[in-house]
């Protein structure tokens, strides 16, 4: 049985060829497996590298991270405090501006506050200042004034005071007043002349028809010299009509002296002595003064009673027909005629409107 033999043998052959092939997988298998094994391993290794890379990259950019985050919260601190501080500065620029401002308006109502009072003043001391004097120039000059200054003002809150001050001026230039000083004057002028009034007690040298005074003995001498001496030249017919018409002349001159002709109204006048008339010159002159004083005191009355007693003086004691006369009865009566009680008008709108000025309304 050759068959059977040779089958024999090859039977027990394939096993042993199997565990050959399995053992050459296995060995390639392990092969595999290892060479997956170092790959795994080598990529492990780069992945562990990359990681230390990447693990040394953040914590660097963590680092710069946390150094920028440092230095941003640096500036950002750094910032607000010049925030704050441009806010400060800010707050007190504010400040000042609001203190600046009210500052110009303290100044610009102080500057309309000093002016009301100086105008308020000087109206009050003009109006006080034309009481005593008794004339209203004072009070004109002054609102006059008061008047330029509120023009060259220019300021719209003071118009109306303004406007008030133009009525009181036109008011106060309309009322006419006394004026005490020329009164004055003139009662100083009367008082002068009255040791050069003619008495009708005393015998006065009279004038001539041609205004001037009869001629003295020496007078009429040196007249009679220069006649001659002019009628010399002439002929002896104008000589004697010379002779006669001054011997006539002198004659009617002495005839016209020996009467004096005048009315008396009042016989005690002629009859007053010599040594009364000096009295009744002082006792003139005193009334006159009183009536200054009176004018001078605002005692219109006392004054007008004074000139009425020294102008019943005059027209009782002294020749009327005398210039000199007649002159200090004009003064007389032209200071009886002014002395008159006036008051001067109070300025009360320019008084309010400067009140409501300084009130702020």
């Amino acid at each position: 049985m050759p068959v059977a033999a040779t089958s024999a043998p090859s039977s027990a052959r394939s096993p042993s060829r199997w565990w050959g092939i399995v053992a050459l997988g296995s060995a390639l298998l392990c092969i595999a497996a290892l060479g997956i094994a170092w790959d795994t391993q080598r990529r492990l290794r780069g992945l562990e590298q990359e990681l230390v890379r990447r693990q040394q990259e953040s914590q660097s950019q963590s680092s710069e991270a946390r150094l920028l985050a440092r230095q941003s919260q640096d500036a950002s601190r750094e910032a607000s405090a010049k925030v704050a501080l441009l806010e400060a500065r800010v707050s007190e620029v504010a400040l000042q501006r609001s203190q600046v401002e009210e500052l110009m308006q303290a100044l610009s109502r102080s500057r309309d506050e000093n002016l009301v009072a100086d105008l308020e003043a000087a109206v009050r001391g003009a109006l006080q200042q034309s009481a005593i004097t008794g004339s209203a120039e004072p009070l004109v000059a002054t609102l006059g004034q008061v008047e330029e200054r509120l023009g060259r003002y220019n300021q719209p809150r003071m118009e109306r005071v303004r406007r008030a001050v133009a009525r009181d001026l036109e008011r106060v230039k309309a009322i006419g007043v006394a004026d005490v000083a020329t009164l004055g004057i003139r009662l100083d002028e009367a008082v002068r002349l009255v040791d050069e009034l003619p008495l009708l007690a005393v015998a006065e040298p009279r004038r001539s028809s041609d205004g001037a005074w009869r001629s003295k003995p020496a007078t009429r001498a040196a007249a009679a010299a220069a006649s001659a001496a002019s009628a010399a030249e002439a002929g002896w017919r104008d000589r004697a009509v010379d002779y006669w018409e001054r011997g006539a002349a002198i004659v009617w001159d002495e005839v016209r002296s020996l009467v004096r002709v005048t009315r008396v109204d009042n016989p005690d006048a002629v009859l007053a002595a010599p040594d009364q008339v000096f009295f009744i010159r002082e006792n003139l002159k005193l009334r006159l003064l009183n009536a200054r004083l009176a004018l001078l005191s605002r005692q219109f009355d006392s004054a007008q009673a004074d000139l009425r007693d020294a102008q019943s003086t005059l027209d009782r004691y002294f020749d009327r027909s005398s210039r000199r006369v007649q002159s200090a009865n004009e003064l007389l009566r032209q200071v009886m005629n002014q002395a008159r009680q006036t008051g001067v008008p109070r300025p009360d709108d320019t008084l309010a409107a400067l009140a409501a000025v300084a009130a702020g309304r």
